[in-house]
């Protein structure tokens, strides 16, 4: 059910006011208005507003005029402007200059009723967005979460953190392991010694084992001082090691020791070195697969897997959507000098229904795409991604899995709420007559509100 929300309608002719006030009201909104702008003006200042609705051309302060007005004062509340004199250059200047739709007289009431009902939720999902940056704040090292798969993760993480037992995160690439895995640091009583990283997977497998646990001058060709290995960088504090599932089997078995021994061997060095760091590893790999495959050494996994934590898809956890929506907007927009952008809903609703394959780090690449690419300070449907407006949604695979009389009992519904609940249109569209319409509704068990 929309909310109640305070509209000033502000038209000169007195007809035309009523009529769009009645309209309004019948649809449970307080209505003011107002014969001219500089009025309309004078009485938002004492009774604040969420929509305003006004004719292009009056006296005085023309409409155009108050849009610039209401908009440098009120960024967030929608303007709905309705004139007899429509053009198409008319339009276009009116949505450039801001404003959220363009009626030309004579409209049909309900077209209105319409325009305002969108109008209103999108400056709602607008403050949604808005409570959530405050609530995220800026530089809090906070992992953006809601939901309950999320929470369950994070509980089990912050429980972790006090204690120095390897971690191991498992789960789809591009879910935020290594987000988690500094937070695991940052909670830890380890939180002022380094927190170090490194992918597995990039770098060649004699390097690699340089990085980890260092040389000393002269051990190869290339060796031309000493070097101290990510270990030692990590001295007090944390060592992540990224896709640990693509590590050379050569490695495991020296990981395997720092593990066990708390103590490495630097090439070339005369003898091991103690070393106290950390070790939270993560794969988006079946670890257990590799070890059958003879890829991945099953006594190392024993000694990773002392704390497994795997890290749900972003498909799986659709709560998370807006919530990191609204954090990358933030963050992306204060890099880009484009603070003040907020999502239409329909970007919202693709946003939600879309599978996110690539997870977190595909919806943060979404919304800078959007960033750079908008032209105004809403990101609309057809700035983000071409896939995301693709067929192939959440909702249309859930919608697979479901019963028949489930999905039909949901169309009906929405039909019926379209329509107001009107009997005989809602028949109408569904293609069958009233009496078939009421039967199914006994069926189901709906009654009518």
């Amino acid at each position: 059910m929309i909310p109640r929300s305070r509209i000033m309608v502000v038209e000169d002719d007195e007809e035309m006011r009523r009529l769009v006030e009645e309209e309004l009201m019948d649809a449970g909104h307080d209505v003011l208005t107002s014969v001219s702008g500089s009025a309309a003006l004078d009485c938002m200042e004492h009774s604040p507003v969420d929509l305003v609705v006004t004719d292009l051309v009056m006296p005085g302060i023309k409409g155009d005029e108050l849009l610039e007005r209401v908009r440098s004062r009120r960024p967030n509340v929608p303007v709905v402007l309705i004139t007899a004199f429509g053009s198409v250059e008319s339009a276009v200047a009116a949505v450039k200059a801001g404003a959220y739709h363009y009626l030309v007289k004579p409209f049909p009431m309900e077209q209105l009723r319409v325009t305002v009902e969108n109008a209103l939720r999108e400056r709602r999902l607008w403050q949604e967005i808005r409570e959530l940056r405050e609530a995220l704040g800026e530089g809090k090292g906070t992992v953006v979460s809601q939901s309950s798969a999320m929470q369950e993760v994070l509980g089990i993480l912050l429980r972790a953190s006090q204690a120095d037992s390897p971690v191991l995160l498992l789960g789809e690439s591009g879910t935020g392991k290594e987000v988690l895995a500094r937070l695991l640091h940052a909670e830890g009583p380890r939180c002022k010694h380094p927190f170090v990283a490194v992918n597995c997977s990039a770098i060649p497998e004699p390097l690699l084992e340089s990085q980890l646990f260092g040389h000393r001058r002269g051990s190869f060709t290339d060796a031309r001082e000493d070097r101290r290995g990510l270990f030692q960088e990590a001295e007090g504090g944390t060592l992540f090691l990224d896709e640990i599932g693509d590590m050379p089997l050569s490695l495991q078995a020296k990981i395997l020791r720092a593990l066990q021994e708390k103590e490495i061997h630097p090439l070339g060095a005369p003898a091991p070195i103690k070393v106290n760091a950390r070790v939270v590893a993560a794969t988006h790999q079946d670890l257990e697969r590799l070890i059958v495959a003879g890829r991945f050494r099953q006594d190392l996994y024993y000694r990773l897997n002392v704390i497994a934590v795997r890290v749900p898809a972003l498909r799986d956890r659709p709560d998370d959507i807006l919530p990191l929506a609204a954090h990358f907007l933030e963050k992306q927009g204060r890099q880009l000098g484009r603070t003040a952008c907020t999502l239409s809903s329909e970007a919202v609703s693709a946003m939600r229904r879309y599978p996110w394959p690539g997870n977190v780090r595909e919806l943060e690449n979404a919304i800078e795409r959007a960033l750079v690419l908008g032209s105004d300070d809403t990101i609309w449907l057809h700035d983000l991604p071409a896939a995301l407006a693709t067929p192939r949604t959440m909702g249309e695979a859930s919608l697979a899995a479901r019963p028949l009389a489930e999905v039909e009992r949901e169309h009906i519904l929405k039909t019926l709420g379209a329509v107001r609940w009107n009997k005989t249109a809602a028949a109408r569209l569904l293609g069958m007559d009233r009496k078939t319409l009421n039967r199914k509704l006994d069926a189901y068990g709906v009654r009518t509100p």
